[in-house]
């Protein structure tokens, strides 16, 4: 008499979650190099990289372009970025022999916003600054992600509070893609020992006392003592220190408060 064999259940497919744990574990062993290679090797589909030149994006293009990783590099050209800005991506391009694409704000809602707001009407609350960078940087990330199964970015847990979180991966429901930041755990002197000792370009504004380096109007020199954003919006409250690019539940919290208050006085 035959005996009926059930067959083997199926395993379980791997979750975004399932799969960002393993990225994280797997990367406290490697190097930056063998972090893109895992990251380019784990996840399927198209990986972005979106760069701002500063001195940690520019660790992460080292690796990336020295070891011809199939990844994309991209920039949001804001239209208001600094010409060292310029000069480091020109550099850049000339070293690696590798073009970076750019994305640009759309036209037609950029110039609403100048009619509305005037040349640097960001300046007049958090609101009109949000609206900036939400037409000159947010929107444009979306074209830059379209697509994208996994999003490289500079983050490190040590620049403010609102960023101590950060993880190797982490799975961005929002965007329904995989965050990777492959240099979470560094410090910026990690960052500059790295370029330095690997010959990377640099933005020549870091040796000014520009540590983060964003549009030309809303970034200053920090003074001695001060955090390392402290020049981004400085003229805001303390804790504005993003455009929105990076969700996080501070940065979040705000937008809502912001909101609510928006409609109390409007009612």
């Amino acid at each position: 008499m035959s005996v009926a064999v059930a067959p083997a259940a199926k395993p379980e497919a791997e979750t975004p979650a399932d799969l960002a744990g393993h990225l994280s574990r797997q990367a406290a062993t490697l190097d930056l190099f063998g972090r893109l290679k895992a990251a380019r090797k784990a996840v399927a589909g198209r990986l972005t990289f979106t760069t701002s030149f500063g001195i940690e994006d520019q660790a992460i293009g080292h690796a990336i372009l020295s070891q011809d990783l199939d990844i994309d590099l991209v920039t949001l050209d804001t239209g208001r970025l600094f010409p060292e800005t310029h000069d480091v991506w020109a550099a850049t391009e000339a070293r690696y022999g590798r073009r970076i694409r750019a994305i640009v704000p759309e036209r037609a809602a950029l110039e609403t916003l100048i009619v509305a707001q005037g040349s640097d009407g960001f300046r007049a609350s958090i609101a009109a600054r949000q609206a900036c960078c939400h037409v000159r940087k947010v929107e444009p990330l979306k074209i830059a992600l379209d697509g994208a199964a996994g999003w490289i970015t500079g983050l490190r847990a040590d620049q403010s509070e609102h960023r101590a979180d950060v993880a190797f991966a982490a799975h961005d429901p929002a965007r329904d893609l995989i965050k990777i930041n492959p240099l979470h755990d560094w410090s910026r002197a990690d960052a500059v020992a790295f370029t330095a000792t690997h010959g990377v370009p640099v933005n020549a504004l870091h040796d000014r006392g520009f540590l983060s380096i964003g549009c030309a109007p809303c970034t200053r020199a920090i003074q001695p003592g001060e955090p390392e954003r402290a020049g981004r919006w400085w003229w805001e409250q303390d804790g504005k220190t993003e455009c929105g690019l990076h969700a996080n539940p501070l940065h979040l919290a705000a937008r809502a408060a912001l909101t609510a208050n928006s409609k109390a006085q409007a009612s």
